[in-house]
């Protein structure tokens, strides 16, 4: 875990190995309590006998589901002391090179690619990070995220 005093430290950060997250489980349950939520019961997430003679041999986690689970792995990798208020601002580029099998557990790893000051008295910070798979070969997601950090 990295951790920093003050959102204006991260302009001095840029290029830098912010570390990884803890391994965190994505179990079947969570990602038939996702498809309930997004009303996306596709087979290959949710009908576990028939995912076992699809293309994964068993269900995958959905994507989208992947790509939330990038927060609360990014709260582990980066902590701000002195901030009022943080905004996902968004993402500049997603992949999905791997897919999730249910009951694995995955982990991000975080690079900080930019930093800049933003109107309102924020810091800009572009994060790119790499989440994997226990024992997978190939990461599950790759993605490029934007967060606004904000003191008052």
């Amino acid at each position: 875990m990295t951790t920093i005093a003050h959102p204006k430290d991260l302009l001095t950060m840029i290029g830098e190995d912010l570390g990884s997250s803890p391994w965190l489980d994505v179990s079947q349950e969570r990602i038939n309590l996702f498809a309930d939520a997004t009303d996306d019961h596709q087979w290959i997430h949710v009908d576990v006998e028939r995912a076992k003679t699809g293309p994964f041999g068993g269900p995958i986690a959905h994507g989208y589901l992947t790509l939330s689970l990038l927060i609360p792995l990014w709260s582990q990798i980066l902590v701000i002391e002195d901030m009022d208020m943080a905004v996902n601002y968004g993402l500049n580029k997603v992949r999905f090179p791997a897919p999730v099998p249910a009951g694995s557990r995955i982990q991000v790893s975080a690079t900080l690619a930019d930093a800049e000051e933003v109107a309102g008295g924020g810091i800009q910070a572009t994060i790119d990070t790499v989440m994997r798979a226990e024992g997978a070969d190939k990461p599950v997601c790759i993605a490029q995220m934007v967060h606004r950090y904000y003191k008052g």
